[in-house]
């Protein structure tokens, strides 16, 4: 993608999956135009098979991005999941593939977990019993450390060194070996959502697994950002992204909307909508806006903690804000499900 080789998409991209990827006027002068023109990095149809089996018992998927780092994306991943997964009525897994920033286990209280093997393939570490995690953080030997492969793991990385061509501008080596096995070797079991936290920006990595994920059941993704237009700027060109590569948009959160004084009770924005905030941009846009969440001292403790915060605290405003978001999200989950059965 456009991100990842060092440059904007252009103005009027076609986009990488476009037969005119590459070649059309737009493309000129793009620093990606040769990766364009030279075709989409499609997982091989194998990977691609293997990944829908493992996954055949998925009933849908939801994407959580953000334009820019910092706004609060894996949390409101955590958040979310924890808020599905509630009642324990469904079956929940957080997928994180934040390769560099790893921090769903810390938010999750599962830092210091391991992933174990089986012959059914790499088990997820489970909060609760219908909630399942899997992150790159489990593979590090202490948080502090880089990524030290071990047994099996380290073989497998050595295999996807050795067997895999690198490409300047596309995925890296080892984030597309990780998302794979992520993927195709993980034991998820039947689940109701899967809840992917990936980085921030639209960079090769949000490719691949749209790419990985295309054939299965993606319900949409959901845009989180803060209301000042240093963050909406790049949010636009997630919006853009997901439409050049036919993702389709639950909506936007915009987090971090304001601060209440516990005190005084007065409200101040932290992060001024100097253009109108989120609500304006969706508005031009035709994008939903699934919710705002204020800002909460409480949310950042919770999340040090490992603890749930709409469960510590349950009648914030926040957490309000919270549930509010989740139901929308449920509910065009469940629309987007009614629709694929009618059309099988």
């Amino acid at each position: 993608m456009a991100e990842a080789a060092g440059g904007p998409l252009p103005e009027e991209c076609p986009g990488p999956r476009s037969a005119q990827a590459g070649r059309a006027a737009a493309c000129q002068g793009c620093p990606n135009q040769r990766l364009c023109a030279a075709g989409p990095a499609a997982p091989a149809s194998a990977e691609a098979a293997e990944v829908r089996e493992r996954l055949r018992a998925m009933r849908r998927a939801v994407l959580v991005l953000s334009g820019k780092g910092g706004v609060g994306k894996s949390t409101f991943s955590a958040l979310l999941a924890r808020g599905l997964a509630a009642g324990g009525a469904a079956q929940v897994a957080l997928l994180d593939i934040d390769i560099c920033g790893p921090s769903v286990p810390k938010m999750m209280g599962l830092e210091g977990e391991q992933v174990h093997q089986s012959g059914s393939g790499w088990s997820p570490v489970y909060v609760e019993e219908n909630l399942g995690v899997m992150s790159v953080g489990f593979l590090l030997s202490s948080p502090d450390d880089a990524v030290i492969w071990r047994g099996p793991k380290k073989n497998g990385a050595e295999q996807a060194f050795s067997t895999t061509i690198y490409v300047p501008g596309r995925l890296s080596i080892l984030s597309l070996w990780l998302i794979k096995q992520f993927l195709r070797d993980v034991d998820w079991g039947e689940i109701d959502y899967l809840i992917v936290d990936t980085p921030p920006g639209t960079s090769d990595e949000h490719l691949a697994i749209v790419q990985y994920l295309g054939a299965m059941r993606i319900a949409g993704a959901v845009i989180v950002t803060t209301p000042q237009e240093v963050s909406l700027q790049d949010v636009r060109k997630e919006i853009s992204f997901c439409r050049k590569v036919k993702l389709p948009i639950i909506g936007v959160v915009e987090n971090m909307s304001g601060f209440v004084c516990p005190k005084c009770q007065n409200e101040s924005q932290i992060f001024p909508p100097t253009t109108g905030g989120a609500e304006k941009m969706c508005q031009n846009l035709n994008v939903s806006l699934l919710g705002k969440v204020p800002l909460d001292p409480r949310i950042g403790k919770s999340c040090d903690s490992g603890q749930s915060f709409l469960a510590e605290a349950p009648d914030s405003a926040a957490t309000s804000s919270y549930r509010s978001i989740i139901q929308r999200i449920q509910e065009y989950c469940d629309q987007h499900h009614l629709q694929e059965e009618k059309i099988i």
